[in-house]
């Protein structure tokens, strides 16, 4: 454990020396600050809590930021370390190659989790300051930020895969950016052209809602958004509610798909011949 809360420290203030936390951290609350006044200014009229509002359009922001910045994170972890030939020395340490890859889990999690409470966090006190909510809202955004988490915990454990699967880090960054085009991207597009061609068939009443929450981006949207009172009112709540399963196995998808990526990482790590 020793050993682990070194390397996680070392990597939080990594972050923080390369500025990595604070640039996450502002880019998270300048959308969130944007999407939530601009997304709260019509809600007057229908009576919407407007922080409501904010949390489902951050929640469709978080698909495709959240990813792509835990992505980041990890794709040097063991990549960057290979390449800059001072892998033959951490793996001489008496560390296991399990404490090492957790211990950067532990500590780029810490700096992934560090931007999104405080960007979101900002963001959600001043809606509620200057635009107004409820305490449904404010349970909202604060659920939102947790579920946030445990995405940015997935990818954080796929880009560990990518990384631990290549010996340069140019590599392991096409690797993760074919990883966040495929998840957040081109796999939505293939379900739903699949789900046009087949709407009343076998595929659309039985196959296609397990695909769905088997990807950890659809399972955090799915989530969120059926958690929300204006959630059913988007195409993808109307989805949510249709599905054959409670909301809650949106969060079990994210927890599978973090244990499941993290162990073959460290599958791959200890294979790996520096």
């Amino acid at each position: 454990m020793k050993a682990l809360s070194s390397i996680a420290v070392l990597e939080l203030k990594l972050g923080r020396r390369n500025r990595w936390m604070l640039l996450s951290t502002c880019a998270l609350a300048l959308f969130a600050l944007v999407l939530g006044f601009v997304g709260a200014s019509p809600t007057g009229s229908v009576r919407v809590d407007p922080l409501t509002v904010a949390v489902a359009n951050l929640a469709t922001l978080s698909v495709y930021l959240v990813p792509l910045m835990a992505l980041l994170l990890a794709f040097d972890a063991i990549a960057g370390e290979v390449e800059r030939g001072t892998i033959q020395l951490v793996l001489a340490s008496p560390v296991s190659r399990t404490t090492l890859i957790a211990g950067k889990f532990v500590g780029h999690l810490m700096v992934l989790s560090t931007a999104i409470l405080i960007g979101y966090g900002v963001a959600g006190v001043a809606i509620f300051a200057f635009a107004g909510g409820s305490v449904d809202g404010l349970i909202a955004i604060l659920r939102l930020m947790v579920t946030c988490i445990g995405l940015g915990a997935a990818f954080l454990a796929l880009g560990y895969v990518a990384s631990t699967l290549s010996r340069q880090s140019g590599t392991a960054a096409a690797f993760v950016v074919a990883i966040w085009l495929v998840a957040v991207v081109l796999y939505d597009l293939a379900l739903f052209g699949a789900l046009v061609a087949d709407a009343d068939g076998v595929f659309a009443k039985t196959i296609f809602p397990w695909l769905l929450i088997a990807n950890p981006a659809d399972a955090f949207r799915l989530f969120n958004m059926s958690m929300l009172e204006t959630g059913a009112e988007t195409s993808i709540g109307s989805v949510a509610a249709a599905l054959p399963f409670p909301a809650w196995t949106g969060i079990v998808s994210l927890f599978v798909w973090t244990i499941g990526a993290f162990a073959l990482s460290t599958l791959f790590l200890r294979r790996l011949e520096p």
